[in-house]
């Protein structure tokens, strides 16, 4: 199967009450492991790149991995695995247009920290080069916190998503879908310990999302594909890993994965997750380092570091997503 765009993709989520995983990817370890669990859910796929992964690993090098993911779950598991290739935050029309050149088949134009009219105006403009294309689009209205590579919002720029703008926002621009903001984060840090409150074990417990903006944005645009970025979880298994060996992460905290799975069943047809992908990497290194501390070979490590990415994916695929299956 060639790469695919997501709109049939959303479509089933939609109608189906589940969300697609869309899951960062900077090297061949985090591709195998995520494309390793698709195969064994039989789970519709997004892989997508930051413009810090692709000027980490090159263009060429990602899409070749990808290419080589789906020629191993052809030969391997005997099945057509879909996968979207997709740009994450695209901060402008040269880069977006760069990724659809390159092969990708959806790309996301972020002019959420652009005046309502400026966002739509760059928006349509990645809209109609990419239609032209065959690729389709995500926008965004709203303003989420947290950092993720070059993407840095203070708490205090964050914006909630103003439900009375989505209508005319997708009207003018003819996104395919749009990314809201309702309290996720970007990171492994999103929230401080002044908006959150601790349990008894003295975890962060942090502010539950706004549903009551994702309904009153769902009753506005009827059957549109509503997207979550930051919505990483922190495994707390991970943190303390990491945290018991050589790490420092104190009050790492995610979105509660009920929460996420509450959207998925409603109109949120795609969740992106990174920072989980990356705490599950780093806390198996970390762990395997201190028990091996004559290891040297890449490979020693990377191996459970590529099967604790498998794992954790394959969990999200299940019990967050709901997606496994939908192949």
């Amino acid at each position: 199967m060639a790469i695919v765009t997501s709109k049939e993709m959303f479509k089933k989520a939609y109608d189906g009450g589940y969300a697609i995983g869309a899951f960062n990817v900077n090297n061949m370890e985090i591709i195998q492991g995520i494309t390793e669990a698709a195969m064994e859910k039989h789970a519709p796929l997004i892989l997508q790149v930051s413009k810090g992964a692709r000027a980490y690993a090159k263009h060429v090098y990602l899409m070749k991995l990808i290419e080589a993911a789906i020629a191993d779950a052809e030969q391997s598991a005997g099945f057509d695995l879909p996968i979207c290739v997709h740009l994450d935050h695209g901060d402008t029309f040269e880069l977006c247009k760069s990724c659809i050149d390159g092969g990708f088949t959806s790309v996301m134009i972020d002019g959420s920290s652009k005046s309502f009219e400026d966002n739509i105006a760059l928006t349509k403009q990645v809209v109609e080069y990419a239609h032209d294309h065959g690729v389709v689009v995500e926008g965004e209205l709203g303003t989420l916190a947290g950092v993720e590579d070059e993407v840095k919002v203070s708490a205090e720029d964050s914006s909630y998503t103003r439900p009375e703008e989505v209508e005319e926002f997708v009207s003018r621009t003819g996104v395919d879908s749009l990314a809201i903001a309702i309290g996720t984060s970007h990171g492994a840090y999103k929230f401080t310990a002044a908006q959150c409150t601790r349990n008894a074990d003295g975890i962060l417990v942090p502010p539950p999302l706004r549903f009551d903006i994702l309904d009153e944005v769902s009753k506005r645009l009827p059957g549109f594909p509503i997207v979550l970025h930051g919505s990483s979880s922190v495994p707390q298994e991970f943190v303390k890993i990491i945290n018991e060996n050589g790490g420092k992460m104190p009050d790492a905290v995610g979105i509660p994965e009920e929460q996420l799975r509450q959207a998925a069943r409603g109109a949120v047809c795609k969740i992106n997750i990174d920072s989980d992908l990356r705490l599950a990497m780093t806390a198996s290194i970390r762990k395997y380092f201190a028990e091996h501390p004559d290891h040297f070979d890449p490979r020693q490590y990377l191996k459970p570091a590529r099967i604790a990415i498998k794992s954790m994916v394959e969990h999200k695929l299940v019990d967050v997503l709901g997606c496994d299956g939908k192949a």
